[in-house]
């Protein structure tokens, strides 16, 4: 009992923060298109898809 009085006692103390604000959504936004951008960057670089297919020939020739 004296856990849950505790626990109201500090909710009413430093309030409710259910979720997000507006502002923390425009910036997890921003950081996730960000991030989008730079792993198709380096997914779509020579590189980096020779050998993604070196690999999917690679997982192809031992099925078949």
């Amino acid at each position: 009992m004296r856990i849950v009085s505790a626990l109201r006692c500090r909710r009413r103390r430093y309030g409710s923060d259910d979720g997000m604000s507006t502002a923390e959504y425009a910036v997890g936004t921003v950081a996730a298109a960000a991030f989008a951008g730079l792993l198709f960057k380096i997914v779509t670089s020579p590189e980096v898809r020779q050998m993604l297919l070196t690999i999917i020939h690679r997982a192809l020739n031992l099925v078949g």
